[in-house]
């Protein structure tokens, strides 16, 4: 579990494909220190594996799934990556919870400068569009930040200068793809829902809801 607040940007230094899917290996300074063999760390919002560490790197191994579901596809050497610890059950949950799980990718549509930040609109395609409130919470590559806006096909989210500047998304820009994580509490809610009312049609089909059992990647 994971609280979407980045605690350190990462470089890929490697990608190498895999039987099994792809490897990265990563740098990161101060996460790397904390990792062990088996831990779980967020990349770009997706809970990954670690299966090595060696001074100021570690590699996880991206399954065909999660390759399928999130851009780590388009991840190249150099690139910076946002990394996200566990929560410990002693820390503070400043951001919201946040499994690692990415719903689907959303595609950066519009960005209006304002006055102490910008405004982010995004694509929401329809089968996820009751998984999100005006004022709820999504985590866009795995930074946690809150719904400004609604309109048919899209959602907006704002970002303080801070935000840019301490995680990558100061970097991206029109017609990027980025890893979505709706409120898996809004998930639930819904399956509660359906599992009462199996007649009501909320607007999201049943297939993202059922990924994932059995392993904590995507």
């Amino acid at each position: 579990m994971f609280t979407g607040l980045v605690s350190e940007i990462g470089k890929v230094v490697l990608v190498s494909q895999m039987k099994e899917g792809k490897k990265l290996l990563v740098e990161a300074r101060k996460a790397a220190r904390e990792l062990r063999k088996g831990d779980s760390v967020s990349v770009n919002g997706v809970c990954q594996t670690v299966t090595s560490r060696n001074g100021t790197k570690f590699t996880v191994l991206a399954m065909p799934e999660t390759l399928k579901r999130t851009n780590f596809d388009r991840l190249k050497p150099g690139g910076r990556v946002n990394l996200e610890l566990p929560l410990k059950l002693s820390g503070r949950l400043g951001g919201h919870f946040v499994t690692g799980h990415i719903d689907t990718q959303a595609r950066l549509l519009e960005i209006e400068k304002r006055r102490g930040g910008v405004g982010w609109w995004m694509d929401l395609p329809k089968e996820f569009s009751s998984l999100v409130v005006e004022k709820g919470s999504v985590a866009l590559e795995g930074v946690s930040l809150t719904v400004a806006g609604l309109k048919p096909g899209r959602f907006k989210v704002a970002l303080i200068p801070h935000t840019l500047k301490t995680t990558t998304l100061g970097e991206r820009n029109t017609g990027d793809f980025l890893n979505v994580e709706f409120d898996f509490l809004g998930k639930y809610i819904h399956q509660m829902v359906r599992a009462r009312h199996p007649s009501t049609t909320l607007g999201i089909n049943a297939s993202p809801l059922r990924k994932n059992r059995g392993t904590n990647e995507i």
